[in-house]
């Protein structure tokens, strides 16, 4: 589970972002599935790892509309 920050978004390839995606939404559905079933010692990790997958897809989108 890693959560990008936006230089890191930028820098990232193409591909790099796209396979980072698919990764974090996987992670992210895991973890709010663990949190449903007993909570999570830090809550505050889904909202970190949503707003990564949302940084994440905006680049993405913001390059495809450039390209």
């Amino acid at each position: 589970m890693s959560v990008m920050k936006q230089p890191q978004v930028r820098e990232a390839s193409t591909e790099e972002l796209q396979e980072e995606l698919v990764k974090s939404k996987k992670a992210y559905s895991e973890l709010r599935m663990a949190h449903s079933l007993s909570p999570l010692e830090n809550p505050m990790q889904l909202r970190s790892m949503r707003k990564s997958i949302a940084r994440i897809a905006t680049e993405l989108t913001k390059r495809e509309l450039n390209a």
